[in-house]
């Protein structure tokens, strides 16, 4: 989902007596439980209400990049309590038997994720995982600044659009991209395959795009930039802003991503784990997520919460007229991927 360079570590409780509150029966210090997600990803009222409810405060920390997750996780299995990886490194971490089995009778909510989000093929029967939130990376365009037809990749990366176009700052989304354009699947990624595509990636780099996964909007907004390819939700965002940015799904393929919430295998604190992911589950508590971050929430109950205009937010819940597919683990070729891509940028810059 969203990816972001910033790294900051927030301890939150709702009130300061419930962070230092003892159990009377014992008189050991409370659980911190030790959340680890992206930023800007989970509302400070959805920490702040799970505290206040529970006694339990929570130290956020914060990631730009499933692998930057993967890092510091390796590096410290045993600190962190809740996790929030992505569809294929939800997968990756299961085959390396670092997140640990859920017990589905202690998370009730559980059936508020609608079907099509649960069973899935990186995590068969939800063992490991709870969808958090989902969506897709598409185009954007300023529809006064654009006036042809924008439908796919091909209609983004042109010579004339030179300086104008806006790009997620993720090496393999951009690869995927350039695969897509070439009809190879999206998880075919072979040094045959990154060949054939490589041509096509030198000629985008030459447009001068602008990477920004931490918030590419301002350049939309300011019409530094009239189109691009970007995240659901910030394209979610400008749609609600002002109607004239435009958000369609690629016609050769679109990127759909499933960011979810997993205990890793190490946590010490696994009971308020479960109770915290249990939290987020309730459709009240879901839609204050999407509220704050428009994606495309696939908690059911909470959709029934949300408004019409919400619901018609073209970037949040585009029309499933297309192929879509989610990232699988790709093992050492994540390596050649991004290998290629910084030779590519560097000798384009």
């Amino acid at each position: 989902m969203k990816r972001f360079r910033l790294l900051v570590l927030l301890a939150v409780a709702a009130l300061s007596t419930l962070g230092c509150n003892r159990s009377k029966s014992t008189g050991a210090a409370k659980a911190r439980l030790q959340l680890f997600a992206f930023s800007s990803y989970i509302p400070n009222e959805v920490i702040e209400g799970f505290t206040k409810e529970t006694g339990i405060p929570v130290d956020y920390e914060v990631y730009a990049t499933n692998e930057a997750m993967l890092q510091k996780l390796s590096a410290n299995p045993s600190h962190y309590d809740v996790i929030q990886p992505s569809d294929y490194m939800v997968e990756h971490l299961i085959a390396r038997h670092a997140l640990a089995p859920l017990d589905l009778k202690q998370l009730p909510h559980l059936e508020n994720i609608l079907p099509e989000f649960r069973n899935l093929s990186y995590d068969p029967g939800n063992q490991f995982s709870v969808p958090y939130m989902a969506g897709t990376v598409g185009i954007i365009f300023n529809n006064e600044k654009i006036k042809e037809p924008i439908r796919g990749y091909k209609d983004v990366f042109q010579e004339k659009y030179k300086g104008r176009i806006v790009l997620v700052d993720d090496p393999r989304e951009i690869v995927t991209w350039a695969l897509e354009t070439a009809g190879i699947p999206i998880n075919d990624v072979t040094p045959e395959t990154l060949a054939r595509v490589k041509p096509i990636l030198v000629e985008w780099v030459k447009l001068k795009n602008i990477y920004n996964s931490d918030d590419p909007k301002p350049p939309l907004l300011s019409g530094d930039r009239d189109l691009g390819v970007i995240y659901c939700g910030d394209a979610a965002a400008l749609w609600q802003e002002n109607h004239k940015f435009q958000y369609v799904l690629p016609a050769e393929g679109a990127h759909r991503f499933i960011d979810n919430l997993c205990i890793p295998a190490g946590a010490k604190n696994k009971a308020e784990a479960i109770a915290f992911i249990d939290y987020i589950l309730r459709p009240e508590v879901s839609k204050i997520i999407s509220d704050k971050f428009p994606y495309t929430n696939p908690n059911g109950g909470a959709r029934k919460l949300l408004s019409k205009d919400q619901l018609a937010n073209p970037a949040s819940y585009p029309p499933r007229d297309g192929k879509l597919e989610i990232f699988r683990d790709i093992g050492k070729a994540s390596v050649n991927l991004q290998d290629m891509m910084s030779e590519i940028r560097q000798a384009g810059q």
